[in-house]
């Protein structure tokens, strides 16, 4: 099955991988609800959208790390849709930093709150939507520094905790939610190079085992794996690094 007709909700739309989804998803025929912690943001993805593809896009501003923005944005798609069909789990705060005193508190809180408590109240809020769908897919952007013993990221401890509690939430809702034939898939990349996917040379097929994993791979996985027929359900990506 493939996004032609289908309602997908992207968080952290605003730049990155999620605009790039967006404007994929765009193309490929979805009806599309984006957001990014800025409504501005949101609205900038959208116009760009909808003026490459001509679908029909939605902009909300939600901090995933505020209960209160994710219950208005779930609310605000409800509004418009009886539905969702794919909820891609992409927004997180990413914070630098070995060393613990790297960040201040706030930061810190900020960063577990986005990543663990933001993906958790997203999935809480939407579910009656993915319930109502004819086959729902939930997916996860989690990443390598939840894997075990991964220390490659310089990323500040708080990052590795947002993302491990993550990939945990996300295993168990998996095993949970399969009997109601909701797809939950997770990917867990390395760093990966983003681009401007408007640029043609963005998806070269030029990409070999010597390059760095980029953003259009990664997408290519989603895309992959919510097209499958709904008896495949691919729990998670893995990806070997250089």
């Amino acid at each position: 099955m493939g996004l032609a007709g289908r309602t997908m909700v992207v968080t952290g739309a605003g730049r990155g991988f999620g605009r790039a989804l967006a404007l994929q998803a765009g193309r490929s025929g979805a009806r599309l609800f984006v957001s990014a912690r800025s409504l501005e943001a949101a609205r900038r993805v959208a116009d760009e959208v909808a003026a490459d593809s001509g679908a029909t896009v939605d902009a909300f501003a939600c901090d995933l790390a505020d209960p209160a923005a994710i219950r208005a944005f779930a609310a605000g798609v409800a509004a418009r849709t009886g539905h969702v069909d794919v909820l891609v789990n992409n927004g997180a705060r990413y914070l630098a930093g070995p060393d613990l005193g790297d960040a201040d508190d706030d930061a810190i809180a900020d960063t577990v709150a986005s990543g663990a408590t933001g993906t958790l109240l997203t999935a809480k809020h939407f579910l009656p939507l993915l319930r109502a769908s004819a086959g729902a897919d939930m997916v996860n952007l989690v990443s390598a520094a939840a894997e075990t013993r991964n220390h490659r990221s310089e990323a500040h401890p708080a990052f590795y905790a947002a993302k491990a509690a993550q990939a945990g939430f996300a295993d168990v809702l998996a095993h949970r939610l399969r009997p109601e034939g909701i797809r939950v898939i997770s990917l867990y990349p390395p760093d990966f190079t983003d681009g401007d996917p408007l640029a043609p040379s963005w998806q070269e097929a030029s990409r070999t085992a010597d390059d760095p994993l980029t953003a259009q791979s990664v997408l290519d996985c989603v895309l992959f794996a919510i097209g499958q027929p709904r008896d495949c359900f691919i729990r998670s990506f893995h990806f070997e690094q250089l």
